[in-house]
């Protein structure tokens, strides 16, 4: 893996230097453009190569376990800190109110991955147990982690489009954390829910849609939702399974208690919130974009936070230190992942075509006609980093996220590496050539 991760940065090297030498002879806007965006690419592999070589079994600092934890603090802290640090600088309440497209826009593209995602379903016959996991990967791109990553290195290069490196810098990453949180509260509330029914089925089909034999409708009701939420609760399957029998075949009856309608009614929301994720939605990465809304909406608390003047700065300013580390981290944990995926799952390659094309080909030509759309009819403001962002939406990889999804039903684990291992080894290439289109686009 690590090899192959050296021989592509290499080739990138070498190509970025034949451009520079034969740019006199060429379009000189379309290659500096190419450059900028082929550098700030070429800075996410660099990183990524590093992750996955201290991944491997030869160096091992960052194993399977040190991934997990590291992602924790990555999750409960660095990546909160950032988005709260970066909205409160930038977001005022009269801002707020030009970045209304890009809920709008997130909820485009997942609607357009969707509808091309259960096309390719579909036409590859998808088994049933990836059918959440494929749909999911077609709808929900990686809104952090990428955007993050790539927007301020695009702004810190000589030739961008975007005007001075802070500045850009500053919004940039005000945008990218609208993003990010906007991109957990579709993720967590729509590729979630799929995946957990996509999982319910296939446990009916390998266990088959009759009940156990002499047992009511409830018993196997049960049994199904405790199996399909085995991991969250703790609960063993087999052992509820013997424990549904056994009550169904058992003559005794036991008297039912009188439940009252507040332990119903906690009950009922319990099982809402479970369903569908609910407490998912308050990640958090959520719960830092509301603080960061908070503070940056609010005059008499953006004067509190915000400014060398301000009598609490230096809360603010270790936010901002914490959200520093999220970037890099990320980066190593994400080519750490990616090691998985080299052994394999014999999972069928017309898939994983079927991805890449959704993902890297058709997502990004509907991104285009979405945004010239919009601005066509009035409906953004003419600033083209923003507008570059909600481009960019549209060509990032998969999320990530999506595999801690499948950890917690149990489903599609190793394809998902396998999904992961293919469509970020072909993200530089796509991210290069869209971000290049992108900014010729918009400068």
């Amino acid at each position: 893996m690590f090899d192959e991760v050296l021989v592509v940065i290499s080739s990138w090297v070498l190509l970025l230097r034949f451009v520079q030498k034969k740019r006199k002879y060429c379009d000189m806007e379309i290659l500096d453009l190419l450059i900028v965006s082929s550098i700030s690419v070429l800075k996410v592999l660099i990183m990524t190569s590093v992750g996955a070589l201290i991944a491997t079994d030869h160096v091992n600092i960052l194993g399977e376990d040190a991934r997990k934890h590291l992602n924790s603090v990555v999750y409960f802290v660095f990546n909160p800190a950032l988005i709260c640090a970066n909205l409160s600088r930038t977001i005022t309440f009269e801002s707020m109110a030009l970045l209304w497209f890009m809920p709008l826009n997130v909820f485009i593209s997942y609607v357009i991955g969707s509808a091309l995602g259960w096309l390719v379903n579909q036409i590859t016959k998808t088994p049933t147990n990836l059918r959440g996991l494929f749909l999911g990967c077609c709808a929900a791109g990686n809104l952090g982690t990428m955007p993050l990553i790539i927007i301020p290195a695009i702004c810190k290069e000589r030739g961008s489009p975007f005007g001075a490196s802070t500045v850009c810098q500053k919004y940039g990453l005000a945008y990218t954390s609208l993003s990010t949180a906007i991109g957990a509260i579709f993720l967590w509330s729509y590729v979630y829910n799929i995946v957990r029914i996509s999982s319910i089925r296939s446990i009916e089909e390998v266990n088959g849609s009759t009940p156990i034999a002499g047992s009511p409708p409830e018993t196997y009701k049960l049994l199904e939702d405790g199996c399909s939420e085995a991991i969250a609760s703790a609960k063993d399957c087999s052992t509820l399974g013997q424990r549904a029998v056994s009550s169904a075949g058992s003559e005794e009856v036991v008297p039912k208690e009188k439940v009252p309608t507040s332990a119903k009614l906690k009950q009922l929301v319990e099982t809402l919130s479970g369903s569908f994720g609910l407490k998912n939605l308050l990640a958090p990465s959520t719960i830092g974009a509301i603080v960061g809304f908070v503070i940056g909406a609010i005059p008499k608390l953006r004067r509190s936070f915000i400014g060398e003047s301000a009598p609490l700065r230096m809360i603010q300013d270790s936010i901002a230190l914490l959200g520093d580390g999220a970037i890099p981290t990320l980066t190593l944990i994400m080519g750490g992942n990616l090691i998985k995926g080299i052994r394999g799952s014999g999972m069928r390659v017309s898939l994983i075509i079927g991805i890449i094309v959704v993902r890297y080909i058709a997502l990004p030509l509907s991104g285009i006609a979405v945004i010239k759309g919009a601005i066509h009819f009035g409906l953004l403001h003419s600033d083209p980093l923003y507008q570059f962002v909600l481009l960019l939406q549209f060509a990032v990889p998969p999320a990530l996220n999506i595999g801690t999804i499948t950890q917690l039903f149990g489903q599609g684990e190793s394809e998902c590496s396998v999904i992961f291992l293919w469509s970020y080894a072909l993200a530089p290439i796509s991210l290069t050539f869209w971000s290049t289109v992108f900014l010729w686009l918009l400068s």
